[in-house]
C-alpha cells in the first residue's frame, strides 16, 4: 500500500502591512515650480493629502480659501501665533505664513501622508522641531527644488506677471540666499519639465515608503 501523500496548505492570505505615513516637505524659492510640482504629485498620488498654510496674504486669481490656503489678516494670524497653532510660521515681504500643527499631526496620525510646501525659512523650522518630536522624525522627509540658474528663475516670475519689476528683483536676491541652503535637505531636485520633476518625485517617495524605519515585512 502506498502511504497517504500529506496535503500541502495554502498560505492564509494576510492584509498587506502599510509603511508608516510620510510627511514630505517641498522647498523652493519663489517662483522655482514648487505648487506645480506639488498638484501634480498630488494628482499622481490620490493617498496623499496636502498640508494647507495660513496667510495674510490676499487670494490670487482662482485660488479659494480653505483649499488652496487659510485666508485670514494680520491680527487672527497674530492671535495663532500667540495660542502656539502654528508648529512654523515666518513672515516673507510683508506676508506671513504658517503650518497648523494639529493639521499635520492629525493626518499622520490617521495614517495618511502628507505633502508640505513651505519655504526654506519654515523648512528650517519643521527640521528643528523634527528633532526633539519622535512623529515628525519619523516622517519628514525633506526636498529641495531650484530651477538650473537665476535665468530660468527671473523668466519664471516674469512669466507670472504677480508681482511688479522691483519686487522681482527682491524675490531673486532672496532665491540666492535660498538656493545657498540645499544642503541641509534631504534630496536636491533640479527642475527640468513637469514630468521629469514629477518622475524623480514620485521616486523619491517609493524610496522613502520602503525605508526599513518605516516599512514592515510580511510574516511568514
Amino acid at each position: 500500500m502506498k502511504s497517504p501523500k500529506s496535503k500541502i496548505q495554502s498560505p492564509k492570505p494576510t492584509a498587506e502591512k502599510k509603511s508608516a505615513p510620510l510627511l514630505v516637505l517641498i522647498s523652493a524659492p519663489s517662483g522655482g515650480g514648487k505648487t506645480t510640482l506639488c498638484q501634480q504629485l498630488l494628482a499622481a498620488r490620490p493617498d496623499m493629502t496636502r498640508a494647507i498654510t495660513c496667510t495674510t496674504r490676499p487670494p490670487r486669481p482662482g485660488e479659494k480659501d480653505g483649499v488652496d490656503y487659510h485666508f485670514c489678516d494680520a491680527a487672527e494670524f497674530k492671535r495663532r501665533v500667540q495660542a502656539g497653532d502654528f508648529i512654523e510660521h515666518a513672515t516673507v515681504f510683508g506676508r506671513s505664513y504658517g503650518t497648523l500643527r494639529s493639521e499635520l499631526l492629525n493626518q499622520l496620525r490617521a495614517g495618511r501622508d502628507v505633502l508640505l510646501n513651505v519655504d526654506v525659512q519654515g523648512a528650517a523650522t519643521i527640521r528643528h522641531r523634527a528633532q526633539t518630536g519622535p512623529e515628525l522624525r519619523r516622517a519628514l522627509v525633506t526636498v529641495f527644488l531650484t530651477p538650473p540658474s537665476v535665468t530660468v528663475l527671473a523668466e519664471r516670475l516674469n512669466k507670472r506677471n504677480t508681482e511688479a519689476a522691483e519686487e522681482i528683483q527682491k524675490r531673486l536676491a532672496l532665491a540666492r540666499q535660498e538656493i545657498a541652503q540645499w544642503r541641509h535637505f534631504d534630496y536636491l531636485l533640479i527642475s527640468s519639465t513637469i514630468p521629469e520633476d514629477l518622475r524623480r518625485m514620485l521616486a523619491i517617495v517609493e524610496a522613502e515608503k520602503m525605508r526599513v524605519a518605516r516599512a514592515a515585512a510580511p510574516e511568514f
